[in-house]
């Protein structure tokens, strides 16, 4: 199956910027991986997707050439919105790589995530399930989406993520043992793994 991750890295994480300051990109602040590598919070998003994904596509903010920057060193096909929300990311990605046989949604703020629990996500894509890690009871991220859901991604909109299409979805829990499927960097604590 051919799978496209698309990573969101449109949000301005205005939580972070109130704690960390304005002037503060969660995305390009330095976190040390669970590789042990120090790396920009983006890039280390970037080095955990698995390499059986065929194409990699990035959604961010003009403003944003560092970011840009190091997507493009990562293989990604950049798409820049003018909108920071979810849907529209989402619905933007999907629609620029339409024939896939599924997308991984990624979210560039969750750089503690095992490969191996992302290459799980995708094993578990097929063409009309939604992929999800379980952690300790909880849905985690990234998700997968097999390809009769990209009418249905196209379509989001606004700051609306695609979780209502679980409602009418066969879902595939994997379950995982990785809280990294749960932790985002919402705030500078966060930077740290705990």
């Amino acid at each position: 199956m051919s799978v496209g991750a698309i990573i969101l890295a449109a949000g301005q994480g205005s939580r972070y910027r109130q704690v960390a300051g304005v002037d503060q990109d969660k995305l390009l602040a330095m976190c040390k991986g669970r590789d042990g590598i120090v790396r920009p919070v983006i890039e280390q998003v970037l080095c955990n997707l698995p390499t059986g994904v065929e194409a990699r596509l990035l959604v961010t903010t003009p403003d944003r050439p560092e970011v840009v920057r190091l997507a493009q060193t990562y293989g990604c096909q950049v798409l820049l919105l003018a909108s920071a929300g979810m849907g529209d990311s989402i619905a933007a990605a999907v629609a620029a790589c339409p024939a896939l046989d599924g997308w991984l949604v990624v979210l560039g703020d969750m750089p503690f995530i095992l490969p191996s629990s992302i290459e799980r996500i995708v094993e578990g894509i097929q063409a009309d399930t939604v992929s999800v890690p379980l952690q300790d009871g909880e849905f985690g991220h990234p998700v997968g989406f097999g390809r009769s859901f990209g009418a249905a991604l196209m379509a989001l909109s606004g700051d609306r993520g695609a979780k209502p299409l679980f409602a009418s979805a066969n879902v595939i829990e994997v379950v995982v043992d990785d809280p990294g499927v749960l932790w985002d960097v919402d705030v500078p604590e966060a930077l740290v793994f705990k």
